[in-house]
């Protein structure tokens, strides 16, 4: 498999740079908290919650502190904020050699992901539930208590997922298969389109229904029908050692573009949570919430692809 980080090379056909970069973008739209802030180009989230994504350090431009001052700044926010600190590292992460310079400083590096592209979302036939399975549409709070269940997530977990879909930017559609008498959540898949792009995520099957193709047969579905909403490309993140799901994936023709992983800093381990990022109020950054347009960087900062010019916390931002 790929570095961690790199760009698969050569990229698959129908994928290329350009496109990557736009899921890159397109997955940070659709992980957005209801609050985010910026420092000199990083881009810091604060949501308690299963998804690292939504409480995490992305460091999307170089700016022009140094590298320990801001580091300082982020950690100090994240402890104020009861959470561990977590860099999210990808192949567009900067400064140049971020990583090598966090594990230099004994940041623990955690959680390898992949990045996978569907180029042909046409090519998926639509699929009906197996007999004995009904389909049902849901919105964020019966999505995120569907899915939470099934994952064993807590309370808290699920009640901020359900914050974080609520307030996307990008909106999901959530579809729940279900049977019995007891209409038994069995899988469950959700689909945030964000224009001609359409990312998979939180698939999850019961325990008791796996190897029965429910996955397959289930993401086919959602994402045949956000095709028919208008969406070309399909793209998905995926734990890079679950070797079960990237069968999945790579059966309904999703491809391997690219990878991140995180760091996390030392002695960092935190037991309190955060609320709506409160803990946060009145630090001096510069925020992000929905509606509000991205600040801009330094005129010397070094440009990241697509921010701020195409990536905003809301589609149709100005």
């Amino acid at each position: 498999m790929p570095s961690t980080t790199c760009l698969v090379d050569p990229l698959p056909e129908g994928v290329s740079r350009p496109l990557v970069e736009q899921v890159e973008l397109a997955g940070l739209r659709a992980s957005q908290p209801p609050e985010q802030a910026e420092i000199d180009g990083w881009l810091l989230r604060c949501l308690p919650g299963k998804a690292k994504r939504a409480r995490c350090v992305n460091a999307l431009q170089a700016g022009e502190r140094s590298l320990d001052d801001k580091l300082a700044e982020c950690a100090r926010l994240f402890r104020e904020a009861g959470l561990p600190l977590y860099m999210r590292i990808t192949p567009f992460s900067a400064p140049t050699g971020l990583d090598e310079a966090l594990a230099a400083r004994g940041w623990a590096r955690h959680d390898a992901t992949r990045v996978l592209v569907h180029p042909r979302l046409e090519a998926l036939a639509p699929m009906d539930p197996p007999a004995g399975l009904c389909a049902q549409a849901t919105g964020a709070d019966d999505y995120a208590l569907a899915v939470g269940l099934l994952r064993g997530s807590s309370t808290a977990e699920i009640a901020a997922h359900a914050q974080r879909l609520r307030a996307s930017p990008v909106p999901y559609r959530g579809c729940v298969w279900r049977q019995g008498a007891q209409s038994e959540v069995v899988a469950c898949a959700q689909v945030a389109r964000d224009g001609e792009l359409a990312g998979l995520y939180d698939v999850c099957t019961a325990p008791a229904a796996r190897g029965r193709g429910l996955a397959t047969a289930l993401c086919a579905s959602v994402l045949r029908e956000a095709y028919e909403a208008g969406a070309r490309i399909g793209y998905l993140q995926v734990d890079a050692d679950n070797a079960a799901a990237l069968t999945v994936y790579r059966r309904l023709g999703f491809v391997d573009a690219y990878g991140y992983h995180y760091r996390l800093a030392p002695e960092l381990e935190a037991s309190a949570h955060c609320q709506n990022g409160s803990a946060w109020a009145g630090v001096g950054t510069a925020w992000l919430r929905p509606g509000a347009r991205s600040p801009r960087p330094s005129p010397d900062a070094r440009s990241w692809p697509g921010w701020p010019r195409r990536w905003h916390p809301c589609p149709g931002c100005p």
